[in-house]
């Protein structure tokens, strides 16, 4: 059995929540965990939304399962109880979810759908990652699948599913074939975009529930943008 679920447009859009799990759609700008910004994360904000609404007295219990980059979009999925915690990093360490990406790219890759194996060396002082086409020293090998969904006037739409987890996977892969996401200064977009985000999108994401034993899959849709509406 599988549960399909959109979000819907609220202030934090939460896609699904249930006793063990909750899932927002997060926008482009907020950090998932706390970092040396001091930036409030998405995280508190999310304790802070259980709190009201069910008007704890004390402190909120939430694990932080997964990450985006910050001026990424999309779900996240967070753990509400110490039962479904180490279950759900169980899943995500193990690559036992599917996770399905859009993103908006400057140029058309050679092929409308293709895979694309790289091998990624982690620059932490700069933090980027860079793709090389064989194994080099340091290096984590990374895979994707991607397909051509969309031809705009300017860009293109491509969906992208990931079949390892590395640090900036999708943007450093895309920049090694020359289709550069819309706005990533980082890894060679001509110009940013204005509020700082990128057009990489988590568009969905599926995986057995960690209780439940169910499988459920969530939909969240992008940023309210004119590059965004083109695409839906």
């Amino acid at each position: 059995m599988t549960v399909k679920i959109k979000s819907t447009a609220t202030n934090l859009q939460v896609i699904y929540e249930d006793n063990h799990l909750i899932v927002v759609n997060k926008r482009p700008g907020d950090i998932v965990q706390g970092d040396k910004t001091g930036d409030t994360p998405l995280s508190e904000i999310v304790k802070q939304f259980l709190k009201s609404k069910y008007n704890k007295p004390g402190n909120v219990f939430l694990g932080v399962v997964h990450r985006l980059d910050r001026p990424t979009s999309g779900i996240v999925v967070f753990a509400k109880t110490s039962k479904a915690l180490p279950r759900l990093n169980k899943l995500f360490s193990e690559g036992k979810t599917k996770k399905t990406y859009w993103a908006v790219v400057d140029k058309i890759p050679e092929n409308k759908e293709d895979t694309l194996t790289h091998w990624l060396v982690r620059n932490p002082k700069q933090n980027k990652s860079y793709g090389h086409k064989n194994e080099v020293p340091h290096s984590k090998k990374a895979i994707l699948d991607y397909r051509l969904i969309q031809k705009l006037d300017n860009y293109t739409l491509l969906e992208i599913d990931l079949k390892t987890g590395r640090h900036h996977q999708i943007r450093a892969q895309l920049a090694a074939i020359g289709s550069i996401i819309k706005g990533d200064l980082k890894y060679g977009s001509a110009r940013s975009n204005k509020d700082g985000s990128i057009h990489l999108h988590s568009r969905s994401l599926a995986f057995e529930h960690p209780v439940k034993k169910e499988l459920v899959e969530f939909i969240a849709e992008p940023p309210n943008d004119a590059i965004w509406n083109a695409c839906l």
